[in-house]
């Protein structure tokens, strides 16, 4: 019997470990829905850093709660403050004496004569949209002339954009240098002497910007950070954070009181309306922890950078009453819709939404962001204005008496962002508002309503997604699937087109900044082609317009629909005809067998008829063209890309098929079946199968393979995949498989994808542990990156893309291969 009994409590010790899911991730998601709307913890503490937007730039939320008259953090970290001492040009423009030419004399000096230099306006860049002075050379020295009669400066910060190298002298003094370019304004604190080089009157900062390779940049300011706000906030005790699908849990001990604090985003594919309703929940759930009872009230102040670009720009926020809730809304009084584009930038139009069930026990106010926490400490729930900069939306719930019983209490966070693409110059509503009929209230109502509904589903797709995924590969390979589903998914945009079809637009995030790029959209379809092969169709379907449309003069695919959120047309700088023929091919193969039928591919089988015919005459045996892993440069013969195109004609014959065209399905099986035939001899490299043709020295991860073994086109034996796994067991470094034989980083979804390759549980959990090791253990903390270095699992580049929807691929592989 008390064998029995140990048993039984190993096995529910081992179940509990099970469905524990992620506790370990390099950031955690808080907030998910689009690009723009997108807010993350960077630490493994909720209370230790300030929450984030995915590009790194602050987006605070800042959690208290009270127990009994003490106060204690538990989300976010009080931002740093800044007093302007004299701005930069984000804030007011300013002039400056500049040189294109190196100048003689001690031209750092407040006394040098500058008469002879020109006159020029901040910023100074080559990039003509930001320009005010217009920088092309090599080299710009600058002087700033300002008058400064303040002598109470806390910490001295000099404010710095630039790019590319660069040396700051105040008054003549060297006060900071560097090699190298920032994106936007870094804040640089100063020695505590230079404060003294200040004088009464007239002041001189002088720099020098030398533009090396690329973009050239320059803007600078004086600023002064001001001391935190005294106060005698304690720290929760955080016990335990738990990742999973749709939700990302924390749990908190104080004084008395145990908290849980629980972020929803119910990202649920099989429902589209709740899929796109860009409200996100913040739960709080209560109870003692010491069998007594404690009087507690919870704060949430939700900074207004959730609305901005940069955190000069002013907003304008109020409260009101609507539909049975209680709203707070803030956006920037400039509203540019659709006015910017690129990687590294945040949503400036629109409005951030915060709201309650209307209730005596929730009070909203707005204040500015620095008086935020002081309002709370002091019971003063007063709005102090409604128009500046970086203000907080503050909400706090008064839960009244809290005993052993628990209680909860939710409030919401969300976002209009009234239109979301431009799409070949219209533009688009998300899906949610797409006939514009709706309204953001009427969304939070009904999230209001749905509340306990929709937390019932998460936690039910929550199990059974993990479920599924543990079966397929394994614990580890489902902590990879839940650390990926709400990144891939907040990486798009769900709208309709003008013409009705649902289009799922991607940014390619900390890459380029590129809209619908199709070998992104390559790697990530796994995840939707297992929960809703729709979403898919919604990633192809503005390709395919565009392919067919006049605006497009080639016999191949396209590689993006411009630069988000303009989807307008190419923008990236050169085609990849064998890649993005390949990949549109073969995703529309897999949408034909997800869907069970083929008119997805009738609906365009002319334009990949066009496409399967370029491949056959031009993708065999590539020539000198860049394929997805385009960071690693041009490369002819290029042995994986071969396989994709292989791939692509094989699937062209089974779509063929399927319509009853047996003529072309024949004709491109044999093809397909001699060109697999032919690629084992060209790549033959004794153990392995090489990186390019006539390179037996050289490898390459063939992940491109993974879709011959899931779509069962049977074109390339299982011998081949089997040589090919053997080989990368031998080949792993401690992070990870490299991609190929040219460097030692890679790609952790072409490792899931070569992975999806072996025939036993064991290599394939040899393949991926590395992986989940460098998920769990990288010391770059920010969103997933697919790109990092298998050395020591530091980040090399890219950043919360949707690509890492491709670690579903195991998933999709056991759904469908039997």
């Amino acid at each position: 019997m008390k064998k029995t009994s140990l048993l039984l409590a190993a096995f529910i010790l081992f179940a509990a470990q099970l469905n524990a899911q992620a506790t370990k991730a390099p950031a955690y998601p808080l907030i998910n829905h689009n690009p723009y709307f997108s807010i993350w913890s960077f630490s493994d503490t909720l209370n230790a850093a300030s929450t984030k937007h995915w590009t790194g730039k602050n987006q605070s939320l800042i959690g208290l709660i009270k127990v009994d008259g003490a106060t204690y953090r538990f989300m976010g970290r009080e931002p740093l403050y800044y007093k302007t001492l004299i701005p930069a040009a984000d804030e007011t423009q300013w002039q400056g004496s500049y040189m294109e030419t190196e100048p003689s004399g001690d031209w750092t000096g407040v006394t040098y004569d500058d008469s002879k230099w020109k006159t020029g306006t901040a910023p100074f860049t080559d990039d003509k949209r930001q320009a005010q002075t217009l920088w092309t050379s090599k080299d710009i020295w600058v002087r700033r002339k300002f008058n400064f009669y303040n002598t109470d400066i806390n910490k001295l910060i000099l404010k710095l954009y630039h790019d590319d190298n660069v040396e700051v002298y105040l008054n003549g003094e060297k006060i900071y240098n560097t090699t190298g370019w920032t994106s936007d304004f870094k804040m640089i604190p100063l020695k505590e002497k230079i404060k003294n080089k200040l004088k009464q009157g007239e002041n001189v900062l002088a720099i020098h910007c030398a533009n090396t390779a690329g973009g050239a940049y320059l803007d600078a300011g004086l600023v002064d950070e001001l001391k935190p706000m005294a106060s005698d906030i304690l720290l929760a005790k955080q016990k335990s954070v738990v990742v999973n699908a749709t939700q990302t849990i924390y749990d908190f001990k104080c004084v008395g009181i145990d908290l849980e604090v629980t972020f929803t985003s119910p990202l649920l594919m099989n429902d589209l309306d709740v899929f796109s309703r860009p409200v996100s929940y913040i739960s709080y759930k209560l109870k003692a922890n010491d069998g007594r009872s404690h009087d507690v009230k919870v704060f949430l102040g939700a900074s207004t950078d959730i609305a901005v670009n940069t955190p000069s720009q002013e907003v304008s926020a109020k409260k009101y009453i609507a539909s049975g809730l209680s709203v707070l809304k803030a956006g920037t009084t400039s509203q540019p819709v659709l006015k910017k584009k690129g990687d590294d930038l945040r949503i400036d139009w629109g409005y951030m939404y915060v709201a309650v069930p209307n209730s005596k026990n929730a009070v909203q106010y707005i204040t500015p962001e620095e008086g935020a926490l002081g309002s709370f400490l002091s019971k003063k729930y007063t709005s102090a204005t409604g128009k500046g900069k970086q203000l907080s939306l503050n909400t706090v719930w008064s839960f009244g008496s809290v005993g052993t019983a628990p209680v909860e209490k939710f409030v919401e966070v969300g976002y209009d962002d009234r239109y979301s693409v431009q799409y070949f110059g219209q533009n688009l509503k998300s899906w949610w508002n797409a006939d514009g009929k709706e309204t953001i209230e009427k969304e939070l109502n009904r999230a209001a309503i749905d509340y306990p509904s929709v937390i019932k589903k998460c936690d039910s797709f929550n199990k059974s997604m993990f479920a599924d995924a543990l079966k397929a590969g394994g614990k580890h390979y489902a902590d990879l699937c839940v650390l990926a589903y709400r990144q891939s998914i907040a990486a798009h945009q769900l709208l309709k087109s003008p013409k009705g079809e649902i289009l799922f637009l991607s940014k390619e995030n900390f890459s380029n900044g590129s809209i619908n790029t199709v070998d992104v959209t390559y790697p990530s379809a796994p995840l939707y082609l297992i929960y809703n092969p729709h979403l898919l169709e919604g990633m192809l379907n503005g390709i395919f317009q565009y392919c067919e449309s006049s605006a497009w003069p080639h016999n191949f695919a396209a590689h993006d629909l411009g630069t988000y959120p303009l989807a307008n047309g190419q923008t990236y700088g050169e085609n990849m005809p064998v890649e993005e023929s390949g990949n549109m091919i073969i995703l529309t193969a897999a949408i034909v067998k997800a869907e069970g039928n083929a008119n997805y591919a009738k609906k365009h089988w002319k334009t990949l008829t066009k496409w399967a015919a370029y491949l056959s005459i031009n993708g065999v045996d590539p020539g000198n063209q860049l394929c997805t892993d385009d960071f690693a440069g041009h490369l002819a013969r290029n042995a994986n890309l071969s396989v994709k195109a292989i791939v692509a004609l094989g699937a062209y014959a089974d779509m063929a098929n399927k319509l009853g065209k047996r003529a072309a399905a024949k004709n491109y099986r044999n093809f397909a079946l001699a060109a697999a035939g032919k690629w084992q001899t060209l790549a033959q490299a004794g153990d392995h199968y090489s990186l390019v043709f006539g390179s037996k020295d050289s490898w390459s991860q063939k992940y491109n393979l993974v879709w011959d073994k899931v779509l069962g086109l049977k074109l390339f034996p299982p011998a081949v995949y089997k040589t090919e796994i053997n080989y990368y067991l031998t080949k792993q470094n401690t992070f990870g498989l490299p991609l190929d034989s040219r460097k030692t980083y890679t790609k952790s979804d072409w490792i899931l994808w070569s992975a999806a390759l072996a025939d036993n549980p064991k290599d394939f959990k040899a393949l991926i542990d590395p992986v989940y090791k460098y998920a769990t253990e990288s010391p770059t903390r920010v969103p997933l990156s697919d790109w990092h270095e298998t050395t020591d699992g530091k980040m090399v580049g890219f950043q919360a893309r949707s690509v890492v929807g491709g670690y579903f691929m195991k998933m999709l592989e056991d759904k469908w291969v039997k």
